[in-house]
């Protein structure tokens, strides 16, 4: 953190372009600044993976409408200003990104984007055991099902909580999940808990 000079990292697990979880963060806040991108469906890690490369914002105060409409002015009201975001490598595979906040605006130096570089890259050390499965078999058999088990072990509570939604509201999938989304931002809480509420039938949601 020092090293790098930023006030929060998480790292983000991304699969087809959706944010499934924050694997790990620096604290509170900064799991609610990776969460938050599930929540909406846009940010710099989003970004990163999908692009295969870093994303740099040196001051959301400029851009932060513009690039991403809801997540850039909630990370404003959050007292953020700079991101950044590094994609996270497993085995060929781009599966999430390490994403840094700044609360001050402003670039990071070479030598701070050299080591967040360096950063990513040992992210995804802890990755390659996060499944039961062998993760180095998966670099080298394009058949394997591993990653497909990392993003099913990932997501599987809001895919739980959206087929529960699907049975009590009688709305079709990508409905519930917009609901499941629509909620957790109207409460600021992470898609990932609600979703867990939803499973533990402490939250039900009111069909309209």
């Amino acid at each position: 953190m020092t090293l790098l000079d930023v006030d929060a990292a998480a790292i983000s697990l991304v699969f087809d372009g959706v944010n499934t979880g924050t694997l790990g963060s620096s604290g509170t806040r900064a799991r609610e600044y990776d969460e938050l991108q599930f929540t909406v469906g846009e940010g710099p890690c989003l970004d990163s993976v999908t692009k295969r490369s870093p994303v740099l914002v040196e001051d959301l105060g400029n851009t932060a409408g513009r690039r991403w409409p809801i997540y850039g002015p909630a990370m404003l009201d959050m007292q953020i200003r700079g991101v950044c975001a590094m994609p996270v490598v497993v085995a060929g595979e781009y599966i999430g990104a390490l994403g840094l906040f700044r609360a001050e605006p402003g670039h990071l130096t070479a030598a701070q984007l050299g080591g967040a570089a360096a950063a990513a890259e040992l992210a995804g050390v802890p990755l390659l055991d996060l499944l039961d499965v062998d993760m180095q078999a998966a670099a080298s058999d394009p058949g394997s099902s591993a990653w497909a088990e990392l993003n099913a072990l990932s997501r599987a509570d809001v895919s739980q909580a959206t087929g529960m939604l699907v049975a009590q509201l009688g709305v079709e999938p990508a409905e519930a999940l917009v609901r499941l989304r629509a909620c957790a931002y109207a409460s600021c809480r992470a898609v990932t808990e609600v979703a867990r509420d939803i499973l533990e039938r402490t939250l039900k949601l009111e069909a309209d």
